[in-house]
């Protein structure tokens, strides 16, 4: 079972002269959640109980908004990382009558004994807090940086983190996550995407990519083969730019490095425009017909009502922020002719009018020793519109790299 969400009451002696909850008080809260998850699982004296003592080491608190008398605030928690005698919990705190964000906090505990000395983390506490691994198929939640991220894990093995284009979600990796064996398959979805939260602010392709190490860091898993579709192409390019050393291994499919034209950026915001006018059905039309190729809608109209619905459900703010940070990406052609060293397949549609099979090539071109393909009879979004091929040349690839 996944860990319960506490709710606790903000009371007026916890707050200053203006009526806003003092950071004191709210220091007292989120101990009274970690304290109150405790008694509802292995009890408060878990740690008593192993001759240990949870000694905090280092706090990060980020204070997103105010909270008042009477508002109740729900608390969820989740443990981020273990070592032997160390633990990091990640909490955030969020009014329950209109779920906005008030605080998200990072805690560094040490476990001590009497006399001072590091002891292990408890067993007990461990095996309590560790997040439970779905079952196949199903997405669990994950608190990485304050938002929840929805993120399916699949298998054994060398992780495959798989990225997913806008405005789509990790279920467009079906076909992967259930055929390629011998791997550890990762499909979150992005912030604001799909089941995770969408906060109304906060997007970027460096947050983006910061929230995958932090789920990374929380699977504790150190290394990984990146595979980023069309947006999720940009989230691995500014992944490489600050966590190479973890990528063994790069597949970019229909995607590009360069950054948006002045006209590409006019066009994010007329889009942005768009959907908070018209809601995600909105884009949904606009979008359809320039991201599946004509066979799709002829031969596979399942296919098409699967992708729309997908973008329909897409939480506006989540649009809306994708776009803003579509916009302000920054070139990655620099980065090009440095990935010699790590095996890179470029894959693209062959009917993909959004990346061209001329510019995938092109960007294959630019990137040493980079291996290129096609899929017949795909536009934008080939592992929905021709999976098994996509599935077949992902496993090829992986198994060059022995």
């Amino acid at each position: 079972m996944s860990l319960p969400e506490i709710d606790l009451v903000v009371y007026p002696d916890e707050c200053d002269a203006f009526g806003h909850l003092n950071q004191a008080s709210f220091l007292s809260l989120f101990e009274r959640a970690r304290w109150e998850i405790l008694h509802r699982g292995p009890g408060m004296d878990v740690f008593t109980r192993a001759g240990a003592w949870p000694a905090l080491r280092k706090t990060v608190i980020d204070y997103r908004a105010a909270a008042f008398p009477g508002d109740v605030l729900r608390f969820q928690q989740a443990l981020t990382h273990h070592g032997r005698t160390s633990f990091t919990m990640r909490q955030t705190a969020r009014r329950v009558r209109d779920d906005t964000l008030i605080a998200s906090a990072e805690f560094v505990f040490v476990c001590i004994n009497g006399e001072g000395r590091p002891v292990p983390v408890p067993p007990e506490f461990t095996t309590y807090m560790q997040p439970r691994r779905a079952s196949a198929g199903e997405a669990q939640s994950l608190m990485v940086h304050g938002v929840n991220l929805a993120v399916e894990v699949r298998g054994e093995g060398p992780a495959l983190l798989f990225v997913h284009g806008y405005p789509l979600d990790h279920n467009m990796w079906r076909h992967q996550l259930e055929n390629i064996e011998g791997y550890q398959r990762i499909a979150p979805d992005l912030r604001g995407l799909g089941q995770s939260d969408a906060p109304d602010l906060g997007y970027g392709m460096n947050i983006y990519a910061a929230d995958l190490a932090a789920l990374l860091d929380t699977l504790d898993i150190d290394e990984v083969v990146l595979c980023g579709l069309s947006m999720g192409g940009y989230v691995a390019f500014e992944f490489l730019r600050h966590w190479r050393s973890r990528v063994r291994g790069l597949v970019l499919m229909d995607t590009r490095a360069e950054a948006d034209s002045a006209e590409g950026r006019r066009a994010r915001d007329a889009a942005a425009a768009s959907a908070r006018e018209g809601g995600a059905e909105a884009i949904a039309q606009a979008m359809l017909p320039k991201v599946l190729a004509p066979s799709t809608f002829t031969d596979q109209p399942e296919v098409v009502e699967r992708v729309r619905q997908t973008i329909v459900k897409t939480p506006v703010a989540g649009i809306v922020g994708a776009l803003a940070a579509m916009r302000d990406r920054p070139s990655s052609e620099s980065q090009l002719p440095t990935l010699g060293n790590l095996p890179t397949l470029v894959l693209v549609g062959e009917a993909d009018t959004l990346t061209p099979p001329d510019q995938a090539r092109a960007m294959a071109q630019a990137i040493p020793g980079a291996r290129f393909a096609t899929v017949p009879g795909a536009g934008h979004f080939p592992p929905v519109e021709r999976p098994e091929v996509v599935t077949k040349l992902l496993r090829e690839f992986l198994e060059s790299l022995g």
